[in-house]
Order: structure tokens, then sequence, then C-alpha cells
């Protein structure tokens, strides 16, 4: 079975399933520990790989080769990737979607914005217009085998939130996602508007939408949960926290106190696994513990 049908498979099942946000190739190897889903987030690639904010800057072959190298290091995991607009044009769109499902990729986010794009939870998007959108959707509905495609809007206005979401529901996209939404009582709405369609929601931390747990997700209807940047702004302020307190013991390393310190042999250990695990396709909650 292909990886877009498992993670298909996964989705369908009773409760929320989470994909945790990876930025590169030592976040997915922490998070594989501990999730069976993973999401290439534009906002952790676009800060990782280039140091620059979600605006636009990220280039097709670097999000291209960023799958291919997860993909062959976590042969059993699900892999969702933020393709931004599709890199603007649909010609590109579509030659992104059949490059990432060759190179093992789950599924893709196609969202709405116009450029210059911005992150889902940022002030001043834009969206295209909806038929321009709803083409290139459909040319990327066309294009893929059977990767998973998560049709997003970007829309603010509230009419026209609910409208976008009610039409990308009637597509063939798989899942739908709203990204930026500010309250529970609107995950109820669009809910309601996409009617049997799954539902797709994104946290964030210091984004605008509220922070809910998979339970109550899942009370809520909502099908899929993508944790864009927990891995990277753990790391942002451990490094800080870290480097701040070897300026103040004159560079001596902190002394390892019970065992809690990751050294050489536990960073080695951690990253020695992708060498050995099974070329499988990705576990379900079933087997999950296949890959720990």
């Amino acid at each position: 079975m292909s990886y877009g049908n498992l993670l298909r498979e996964e989705i369908a099942k009773p409760g929320t399933t989470p994909l945790i946000g990876v930025y590169d190739m030592y976040s997915a190897s922490v998070a594989a520990g501990h999730y069976d889903g993973m999401f290439v987030s534009g906002f952790g690639f676009a800060a990782s790989y280039y140091g620059l904010p979600d605006i636009g800057f990220i280039a097709w072959p670097d999000i291209m080769g960023f799958v291919q190298r997860l993909r062959g290091a976590f042969p059993q995991h699900h892999l969702l990737v933020d393709i931004d607009d599709g890199y603007v044009d649909p010609e590109v769109a579509c030659h992104v979607v059949e490059g990432l499902e060759r190179a093992g990729a789950s599924g893709v986010i196609l969202e709405d914005q116009k450029r210059p794009r911005r992150c889902g939870h940022a002030d001043g998007k834009q969206v295209l217009p909806l038929d321009e959108y709803l083409d290139k959707l459909a040319m990327v509905l066309a294009t893929r085998k059977d990767l998973v495609v998560v049709a997003r809007t970007d829309a603010t206005e509230e009419a026209d939130i609910l409208h976008r979401a009610e039409v990308l529901a009637a597509t063939d996209a798989d899942v739908v996602l709203v990204d930026g939404v500010r309250s529970i009582e609107w995950i109820e709405r669009i809910r309601e508007v996409v009617g049997g369609k799954p539902l797709l929601f994104n946290q964030i931390a210091g984004g605008k939408s509220p922070r809910l747990s998979l339970g109550e997700l899942t009370d809520l209807g909502v099908d899929v949960a993508i944790y864009s940047t927990p891995c990277l702004f753990a790391a942002h302020r451990a490094m800080d926290t870290a480097l701040a307190e070897l300026r103040l013991a004159d560079g001596r390393l902190p002394a390892n106190q019970d065992g809690q310190e990751i050294g050489v042999t536990e960073s080695t250990r951690l990253v020695a696994k992708n060498i050995g695990r099974h070329h499988t396709l990705p576990a379900t909650r079933n087997n999950a513990d296949v890959i720990a």
C-alpha cells in the first residue's frame, strides 16, 4: 500500500491524528521516538535552512531534497509536507507534487495565499481569487496518484472563511485546513460547513489559535492536528539557555548531573538508528511500537 493511502487510513480512524513539525534531520530523529507522523513545516524549514522568516523564500528543490532524506531515514513514518502556494505557478505545483510522491511523501498542504505570502498565523495575509486557487488545486489533484492533498485557506473575513471552507470540502481534496482559526466556536462553525470531509487544525505556539489537547480536538470533530514548531521553539530556548550558561561559566561545560546529559554517546546512538531502520511502509497506531 502507498504512503498516501496509509496516511489516509490513519486519518479515517477515530480520534485526532497528530503530526509533529520537524525542521531538520536531527529534530526528526528525536520526534521519531515519540510520534509516528511528521509534518514538514514551512515555518520551521525557512528558519532552519535559510535563517529567514516564512514569507516565501523556500525553493521547491530544497524541500524535495529534505523530504528525500527524511524518507530514507524514516521509512515507517507518515510525512505531510507544506508546499505553501505550490511555489506560485500551477505547473510548478504539479511538478513538485509528482516529485514529492516519488520521494515518498504521504501528503501535501496547498494554500490559497497570494504573494507575498505569510505564515498562516501572521497578519497581512491575502488570498487568491477562489476560482484561481480551485484551478490550481484541480491540477494538483489530477496529478497526484495516491498522495493525500490538504486544501488550505488563509481567508480572514468571516463570510469568506466559511464560504471557502465549504467549497474546498466539495472538491476531491482529502482534508480541509482553515489556518489561523481563532476560537473553539470557529472550529465548530467550520466543522459544520465542511460536512463529512476530514478537518485539519494547525497548532503553533504564539499563534492565533487556542491551545487544545488531542482529546479536545477529537470532541470538536478535528481529524488531524499539525504541531508546526514544538521542536524548533524548544531548540531555540534550550540553545539560548545553554550558551548563556556557558558564557557565565567562563566556557566550562556543565557537569553531568544525574545522568541527564546529552553527550557524544547519546547523540550518536540517536542518529545511528537512522542507518538501520527497517525499510517498510509507515506504521499505524496498532503497530506504532515498531518505530521506537
